[in-house]
């Protein structure tokens, strides 16, 4: 970000499974805000990405945290979604009683505070609302500045008020998990008529910077933004800065698998082929992905998913059965809703070219 500046400029989004700090390093190195996603890294893996960064950088980089509720896994619920997904568990030849434990999503908590109070990045981000006012105090404590993502104006309301130091409005465009938290109850069927209410970037980013004014908050644009003109209506809309992820599942550092990297080229070269659509059949939490066999045959959203993150646990091992035969069924293939700026290339030659685009249009 240049001038100092942390919220002016390009923010790559945090992509949990698709990169590491290799990808937020050559962001930063470009002159963007690298990102680190924690969600899915165990605590030791997590401190070695931070010293990662912190070793071969002095510029600020963000490390972003899901803040969701982690109910107990309720057996009756899982034995439910097994058996919706049996047919599949039968053509792979899978005992549902015997899956390996998959890599879970965990929500932020002590001990990734330790992490940041030993380390201090320069910013920390969440997703799916904020952690408990003890901890979230406690994070601002250290000198970080805190933004998190928001999906309807109360959502930003409620960030504000919290003491966020910026919003990030995601638009229903964006690929990945929707960060909707508020009115979003665990294991609350109602819940699922709320992703049809989602407002695209260019309806909810006005109505969120007009909030904010009152906060005096910068609010970030995120969802469907591919440089070029995108990149000039998130800015004359109100935005400071735009979050940009799949501008980056194409480039030399993402961490995407052969099956989805395909997936992309393919969607990339007849997208009226290879649509995305919001699902919530591999996690349990409603996020867009290219669309697969799974998500079709389910119907996208299924209202007796088991609760996120433990849905993923069948799913994962169908995806490991799957993969090795060149079967994407089961694979979350996230993707946004723009692929305009998805390449082949360094993440750093990416984020120039992005960021040459946002400097246009001053």
């Amino acid at each position: 970000m240049s001038g100092g500046v942390l919220f002016e400029g390009l923010i790559q989004a945090p992509m949990a499974g698709a990169q590491n700090s290799r990808m937020a390093m050559e962001v930063c190195r470009a002159g963007g805000l690298g990102s680190i996603p924690a969600a899915m890294l165990s605590l030791e893996a997590l401190a070695k990405e931070i010293e990662t960064m912190q070793e071969a950088t002095s510029v600020p980089f963000n490390v972003n945290f899901f803040a969701h509720t982690l109910l107990p896994l309720e057996p009756t619920r899982q034995r439910l979604w097994q058996e919706i997904l049996h047919k599949y568990f039968r053509e792979y030849d899978i005992d549902p009683q015997k899956l390996p434990e998959a890599a879970q999503r965990l929500p932020f908590s002590s001990a990734h505070l330790d992490i940041l109070q030993q380390y201090r990045p320069a910013v920390v981000s969440f997703h799916f609302g904020l952690p408990e006012e003890r901890l979230f105090q406690a994070v601002k404590d250290t000198g970080a500045k805190v933004i998190a993502s928001a999906t309807t104006v109360a959502e930003a309301h409620y960030l504000a008020e919290r003491g966020v130091d910026a919003v990030i409005a995601q638009g229903s465009e964006a690929g990945g998990h929707r960060g909707m938290f508020l009115n979003v109850l665990p294991g609350h069927e109602e819940n699922l008529a709320n992703v049809a209410t989602q407002l695209g970037t260019f309806a909810l980013l006005p109505q969120v910077v007009e909030a904010m004014q009152k906060y005096n908050l910068p609010v970030i644009a995120s969802g469907g933004l591919a440089g070029g003109t995108s990149f000039k209506a998130a800015k004359a809309l109100g935005a400071s800065a735009v979050q940009v992820g799949t501008s980056y599942l194409l480039s030399s550092e993402s961490l995407i698998g052969p099956l989805h990297r395909a997936a992309l080229l393919a969607a990339k070269a007849d997208p009226s082929q290879h649509v995305t659509a919001l699902t919530n059949v591999f996690t349990g939490k409603p996020a867009r992905s290219l669309a697969t066999r799974l998500m079709r045959e389910l119907r996208y959203i299924h209202r007796q998913v088991n609760e996120f993150p433990y849905a993923s646990q069948e799913i994962s091992a169908l995806r490991a059965a799957a993969e090795p035969q060149g079967v994407g069924s089961f694979t979350p293939m996230w993707c946004g809703q723009n692929l305009g700026a998805c390449e082949e290339l360094p993440a750093y030659e990416i984020t120039q070219k992005l960021l040459a685009q946002w400097e246009a249009c001053r």
